[in-house]
């Protein structure tokens, strides 16, 4: 799936990246802990979460995670947007919450991708 195909049909916006939206993911993450993230760590992978702060670009950067979209109504501020737009991570939002946002992308058939070693 395309960011893109998520973000529309998450009914969501883009903050930065908008661009770069035809990114192929093959599996998403939901989780608002960065240290579930980092438990979960799969190839091509789009995050999920309700946490707004830049420890959510940190852990997309070391995880080599490309795409971010904040549930829950939730808005990046300008520092985490210049953040995501010098390490060319996707940001977007939705005002749905994480368990309809994860429940449409799963039944739109984005499922488990590979695992990747650490």
């Amino acid at each position: 799936m395309k960011v893109t195909e998520a973000v529309e049909l998450l009914e969501g916006q883009f903050f930065t990246g908008k661009e770069k939206a035809d990114y192929e993911v093959a599996s998403a993450c939901g989780a608002d802990l960065m240290s579930d993230v980092m438990a979960f760590v799969k190839d091509k992978v789009l995050l999920l979460t309700g946490l707004v702060n830049p420890q959510v670009i940190r852990t997309a950067e070391l995880l080599d995670i490309h795409a971010v979209i904040f549930v829950r109504g939730k808005i990046p501020g300008r520092d985490m947007i210049d953040m995501a737009e010098e390490s060319d991570i996707i940001l977007a939002g939705t005002k749905l919450p994480m368990f309809l946002s994860c429940g449409k992308l799963y039944e739109a058939g984005l499922r488990t991708g590979g695992t990747r070693a650490i």
